[in-house]
């Protein structure tokens, strides 16, 4: 059985949630309504990171005036177009989500949520997962300094856990993910499903990579020592 000393930090979009590309075109109709012209795939480049890294970044590389007033607009916007999204069925658990969470709680395996995202986006897939932020640890934006690449996300879930960082499994499915796990010192476990190659995932420090959470489940003694 796995070590219980071993702690999963898990990301959330992408991760955990098959909402990647939601959140893309949550953000493309907000920076539209903003009249800010962006390709997709450059959005997509940038989700996984904090929300207010991610728009200060978009705005200066388009050379637009960054104004506090301008990055709320954006956020409210995201969130709303994300949200309709949400509410109507398109956001639903990754392959094996549910049972890679059923199959850590059932050994005693600690584990917590960590997401860039603030709780009024982050709401409808702890949902869809059935995760009980009463019960399971959750940290969101809204709650720490800075987010991803930063790692206080994970640092302030492994504190929640009362568990060491260094001892940590930081899954997530960005480069951004992999860049806060090292700068936690913190082991990064890859997925292919937030749309990153796996050289990508590597390169930014991941150790292992897999496709999704039915894949890293079914080769979790990978990952993890046993007792």
């Amino acid at each position: 059985m796995p070590r219980a000393d071993t702690a999963f930090l898990f990301d959330l979009d992408g991760t955990l949630v098959d909402s990647v590309y939601q959140h893309v075109l949550a953000w493309k109709e907000a920076l539209d309504r903003e009249g800010v012209e962006l390709s997709v795939w450059r959005i997509h480049r940038k989700i996984g990171m904090s929300g207010g890294l991610f728009t200060n970044i978009l705005l200066r590389e388009t050379g637009i005036e960054i104004t506090e007033e301008r990055l709320a607009r954006l956020r409210t916007w995201h969130a709303e177009a994300y949200n309709r999204q949400a509410t109507q069925g398109s956001v639903r658990p990754l392959p094996g989500a549910r049972e890679l969470l059923a199959f850590l709680t059932d050994a005693d395996i600690p584990w917590a949520i960590a997401t860039s995202g603030r709780m009024q986006t982050a709401a409808h897939n702890l949902e869809a997962l059935g995760v009980d932020p009463s019960k399971v640890p959750v940290v969101t934006r809204d709650q720490v300094r800075h987010a991803k690449p930063d790692p206080d996300l994970f640092i302030t879930a492994a504190q929640r856990l009362g568990v060491d960082i260094h001892y940590s499994l930081v899954i997530g499915d960005s480069i951004w993910d992999m860049l806060a796990a090292q700068r936690a010192r913190a082991l990064g476990v890859g997925l292919l499903s937030g749309g990153y190659g796996q050289e990508e995932l590597e390169d930014a420090g991941a150790f292992r990579v897999y496709e999704d959470p039915a894949d890293l489940l079914k080769h979790i003694d990978e990952v993890v020592a046993r007792s």
